[in-house]
């Protein structure tokens, strides 16, 4: 703890030896001058460990010493306990039934508003450094995020056999700090925009040293400790560098973690405070207000247009939500503005069923009371029973009704327009594994019967599949198999998930006989699951069987036809079958699906160059090398479809194009 507090003062006493100096330098610059902006959030931070807001653990030094020259609210809540989605209504001030990025991997679409591109428009440099690929557009995680920034760093990669998170998936907050920080220090003249995204609150808990042994016992609290202290370096650097008073810092966790509370083991099931109640701070230029607390509740939603309001940037009429600055500065210094009024929260979780099948889950916070609406609806009077333990759904029904109808008023008044939700491809279910998230793995399987089910009378299976996933990533395959042998008879009815997650994680670990066992229990689980029939074609291919592999990737795209990636799968085993026409068909309909598509496109187009249809396979080898101008394979066979059409000069072109993109190193 000695070391929490020098940095506590360190900060504090170079904050106010550069206090004076920085305010000369502001009283010379004009009244029209736009503060910068720092973004920072922590993901799977709950509140209740903030020292702000009353924890006596003494995690947060830093943040405690930044909250003393900040606005603290008290009451914050996310509007999705998921990383990507809380990130996208916190960026877009939009709630997720209208930005639609509803789950992991959903795509944030160009028309939603989103503050980076509307600060880069009014002139902010804009950069972000990302602590997980959870947040990579070029993954799929977090598609459309990148919009408006200049640097977008979250170059990771799915962890290869025996190789350390830190350095493929994951980023400590130093290593994110340290890029952040040398980006300030050569930034262009201008206002700037940063975000810092710090994932180390995530599970699996590993704080490095010295916070791995002074908090052995509790690394959760450990991860806390150390992304205070990556912050503490944070202010540090802009105090000594002049930048920290006319800047405001925005510091908020997307969600909490849940550590047993109603039954959840870390986080994205449910709708309880301890994973949707969030820290929030707000610094402003020159420290306005500065240890002002404010008790009405707000959304993450709101950041975005309060940060839009602080810059001085015009807020759209698209955003949903409101700016918190009439909550801090009062109505008779607010020219006018009236104080905005205490409003209702929502919150919702749509991964239980894109996850198992089972029902959505939405939340309504309204004056003192917590309602959810699940199957077995929850009701709770937050002032008398903080800790939601007493359901007063049954006892109090008129309360339960008029919040549940304020609720259903709220989402029909706030949805988008809808949108056909795309399926994660299996690079992206890859990578949600690695993280600790489970795919979607029930797909299209979904019953009218399981969407009836409510999460909190399937927790236990939740908890102990996650758990068992983490083993098989940990390849502790003896006791994986163990557990989930245990959970398969205790939940027969839900055995197909069971299945089907080890099934693919076994695929991935190239253990493909093993495999094809688990993956044909969960197709005869779930016959109608696209998902599990595409994954046993795929153990199948691995081993070399593509005449059984055929009628199990068939029976995937059968079951979802809207699904360019199965299409092009089925398109492959035919090829492997000397099936061309039928090969033809599927990637026709595969690029139907998804034009752009790399592979579809360089593949379909090398099987019509050998077939002699160089006519044909020309407009479809010149698509790969207009998506992907690097790749030398496209502009080779884009140079023999010329070659085989007699355009020499337009051959010669593209070979040339190969030979040099040969010659260079790889990017």
């Amino acid at each position: 703890m000695r070391l929490f507090r020098h940095l506590v003062v360190i900060f504090l006493l170079l904050l106010g030896a550069a206090a004076q100096k920085a305010k000369q330098g502001e009283r010379q610059a004009t009244s029209a001058q736009r503060p910068n902006i720092i973004l920072i959030t922590l993901d799977t931070t709950r509140a209740d460990r903030m020292g702000f807001l009353g924890s006596t653990r003494g995690l947060t030094p830093n943040l405690d010493a930044l909250a003393k020259h900040s606005v603290i609210f008290t009451r914050a809540y996310a509007q999705v306990p998921l990383t990507t989605p809380s990130h996208a209504s916190l960026l877009t001030g939009t709630y997720p039934q209208f930005n639609h990025v509803e789950d992991l991997g959903s795509a944030l679409h160009a028309d939603v508003p989103y503050l980076p591109d509307l600060l880069h428009q009014q002139g902010y440099h804009t950069a972000a450094f990302l602590g997980s690929m959870v947040l990579d557009p070029v993954k799929n995680a977090a598609p459309g995020f990148q919009r408006g920034f200049e640097v977008y760093d979250a170059d990771f990669h799915n962890p290869k056999p025996g190789e350390d998170r830190y350095q493929s998936s994951e980023r400590r907050a130093e290593e994110v700090a340290n890029r952040a920080m040398h980006w300030l220090s050569q930034r262009p003249d201008g206002p700037f925009f940063v975000w810092l995204h710090f994932y180390d609150a995530h599970e699996p808990y590993d704080p490095p040293e010295p916070f791995k042994s002074h908090f052995a016992s509790d690394p959760y609290d450990g991860e806390i400790a150390y992304t205070d202290s990556v912050v503490g370096s944070i202010l540090e650097v802009l105090v000594r560098h002049g930048l920290y008073l006319n800047t405001v810092i925005a510091v908020a966790a997307d969600h909490g973690e849940a550590f047993g509370e109603h039954g959840e083991r870390w986080h994205g099931m449910f709708l309880y405070d301890e994973t949707i109640h969030v820290p929030l701070l707000l610094k402003l230029p020159g420290e306005k207000f500065a240890g002002k607390h404010v008790d009405e509740s707000v959304a993450l939603a709101d950041v975005a247009p309060s940060l839009l309001e602080a810059a001085g940037v015009p807020v759209p009429a698209a955003m949903q939500a409101q700016s918190v600055l009439p909550l801090i500065q009062p109505p008779a210094l607010a020219k006018g503005a009236a104080k905005r009024p205490d409003h209702a929260i929502y919150s919702e979780t749509n991964y239980p069923r894109h996850s198992f099948g089972w029902s959505d889950l939405y939340s309504w916070r309204a004056q003192k009371y917590l309602y959810v609406q699940a199957p077995k609806r929850e009701l709770y009077d937050r002032a008398a029973d903080p800790q939601a333990a007493k359901n007063l759904a049954s006892s109090s029904k008129a309360v339960a009704d008029t919040l549940d109808s304020q609720l259903n008023e709220f989402r029909k008044r706030t949805s988008g327009k809808d949108m056909q939700r795309k399926t994660a491809d299996s690079s992206l279910e890859e990578a949600l594994r690695a993280l600790g998230y489970l795919g979607s793995t029930v797909d299209n399987s979904t019953s009218k019967e399981k969407v009836r089910i409510d999460p909190k009378d399937k927790i236990d299976y939740a908890n102990r599949l996650h758990e068992t996933l983490f083993e098989l990533q940990e390849q502790r395959y003896d006791e994986a198999v163990t557990k989930l042998g245990e959970l398969v008879k205790q939940y027969d009815s839900e055995a197909a998930a069971a299945y089907l997650e080890f099934g693919r994680t076994l695929i991935n670990n190239e253990k493909y006989p093993e495999a094809e066992t688990y993956l044909r229990k969960a197709t005869e689980k779930a016959p109608d699951s696209s998902l599990a029939h595409c994954e046993l074609g795929i153990a199948l291919i691995k081993q070399g069987h593509w005449d059984l592999a055929l009628p199990e990737i068939q029976a995937a795209v059968d079951h979802q036809p809207s699904s360019a990636k199965y299409h092009f799968y089925l398109a492959g085993v035919h090829v492997r079958l000397k099936q061309l026409p039928q090969a033809a068909k599927e990637y026709e309909k595969a690029l139907e699906l998804e034009p752009d598509d790399l592979e579809a496109n360089l593949t379909y187009g090398r099987m019509l160059l050998a077939g002699g249809n160089a006519e044909a396979a020309l407009p479809r080898l010149a698509r790969a090398a207009k998506v992907a101008p690097r790749s030398v394979e496209a502009h080779t066979l884009l140079a023999e479809a010329y070659d085989k059409l007699g355009q020499v000069q337009n051959a010669t072109e593209e070979r040339n194009k190969a030979s040099q993109l040969k010659s260079q190193p790889p990017e």
